[in-house]
């Protein structure tokens, strides 16, 4: 039995909250602590009490830092780590001459065992302790994605990418390869330890209706994955989409159509929709992605979070890396906030935050394992540090409340605020100093 007692200032959110003023949202504590036994938290609460309980625990004093939730992200591909920073495409172009000649590279398993290890670093730096990944149509790179995964413990959701056409020879499966990779990897990984298989038809444009019918059936016997694709994030590809399926009401409506569309259907981007979108958004449970460094990289658009939420639908944040700038949950916040101001809309820090931690929990449905810092839960934690640099210092001498603390972390913060993580209640943050990398091989001093 290994136990651990985390001291500091404690924020945990029970709901979203409505507004800046909506504290019943959400604990906050100046001197709070967390008793973690085997990786799950045990108790939460106020130092001197559960110190009290606790007995001998060694105890982590994390003050004056904050301590919260791990971040999730929902939206991000594993394959595409060497090719963040591509300069001058929108979304078609980036793809053909950037993003499927680096994803070929991933049929070999030690360049994929390589990135799994680079990438799983970058997301523990920046704070992410879940994330929803793509991985590329290799078999190769979704096993060392869920290798690296049990290594370190992480809850890591994840799956290979189904295209059969549209794409490089070597980056195409066949409408039965993808479904046969797509049952090994479910039956090798899903619900073995923190492991969760997605089903990933890539979209639209790169999956045949033969392929689609497959993911169909995958999804049918399988109702305890997850599902992932792409919606409407660039206006020719939606052009395309309709050429490709020229009987489809809409570019939903191709996924709707094969029987993919649930409450455990995460659709990256979602910016141009049609009124019968919404209306089917609202009606299966299906939740949009919003990925706003990603949208502004790319000139994609305005994700509509004040309509979709409106409607009751669900939305989720992410860094979609690699079109995605940043692997930092406070940057992909930063641009958020801007997207939506530009809308009229002002995101509270509060609300931010909530959106990074138990909201994106919410949207997979797993707010009962993580997003929290609820006893029962698991221990995968975030401290972070609003005096990170020297810029941010200076800006916290005038701070005077939670609120713009956070907000400092939000439009501030990147890895540097993060001084530690913890996933499964095990300290993970490597320091930036002890790691170098030389084609993506991890040199620690």
């Amino acid at each position: 039995m290994t136990q651990r007692l985390l001291r500091g200032r404690l924020l945990t959110f029970h709901r979203e909250p409505r507004n800046g003023e909506d504290s019943d949202a959400y604990t906050y504590l100046e001197d709070g602590a967390l008793l973690i036994q085997d990786g799950i938290i045990q108790d939460t609460g106020l130092f001197a009490e559960i110190s009290a309980k606790a007995g001998d625990v060694p105890v982590t004093d994390h003050r004056p830092h904050l301590m919260m939730a791990g971040f999730i992200d929902t939206h991000i591909h594993f394959p595409q780590v060497q090719v963040i920073a591509s300069w001058g495409a929108q979304l078609l172009d980036w793809l053909n001459n950037y993003t499927f000649p680096e994803e070929t590279r991933f049929v070999s398993d030690s360049h994929s065992a390589n990135m799994a290890r680079a990438f799983f670093d970058q997301l523990v730096a920046h704070g992410t302790t879940t994330a929803v990944a793509y991985c590329s149509v290799h078999k190769t790179s979704a096993d060392a994605f869920f290798t690296e995964a049990t290594g370190r413990n992480m809850r890591m959701l994840g799956g290979k990418v189904l295209m059969d056409r549209n794409a490089p020879e070597g980056l195409q499966d066949t409408p039965q390869t993808g479904y046969d990779d797509t049952k090994a990897l479910i039956e090798d990984w899903h619900s073995k330890g923190r492991n969760g298989y997605v089903i990933t038809p890539r979209f639209a444009i790169t999956s045949t209706p033969e392929q689609m019918a497959m993911a169909q059936a995958l999804a049918q016997e399988h109702p305890d994955c997850h599902i992932q694709t792409h919606l409407s994030e660039n206006k020719d590809e939606i052009a395309f989409t309709k050429q490709l399926y020229p009987q489809a009401r809409d570019y939903l409506d191709v996924y709707q159509s094969y029987g993919l569309l649930g409450h455990k259907t995460l659709l990256g981007h979602s910016i141009h929709l049609e009124p019968r979108e919404f209306d089917a958004l609202t009606e299966t449970g299906a939740h949009p992605v919003f990925c706003p460094t990603s949208n502004l990289f790319l000139g994609s658009g305005f994700f509509d979070h004040e309509e979709l939420s409106a409607r009751g639908i669900s939305n989720g944040i992410a860094t979609d890396i690699g079109a995605g700038t940043s692997y930092s949950m406070l940057q992909t916040l930063n641009e958020g906030y801007k997207i939506l101001q530009l809308q009229g809309l002002a995101l509270h820090p509060l609300q931010a935050f909530h959106w990074a931690t138990r909201g994106n929990a919410c949207v997979l449905g797993l707010e009962d394992k993580i997003g929290n810092l609820d006893p029962g839960t698991e221990a995968d934690v975030v401290v972070l540090n609003a005096r990170s640099t020297a810029a941010m210092a200076l800006r916290m001498d005038r701070v005077g409340s939670l609120a713009e603390e956070l907000f400092v972390l939000q439009m501030m913060g990147d890895d540097r605020a993060i001084e530690e993580v913890y996933v499964s209640g095990t300290p993970s943050k490597i320091a930036p100093e002890q790691t170098t990398w030389n084609d993506g091989v991890q040199i620690v001093a």
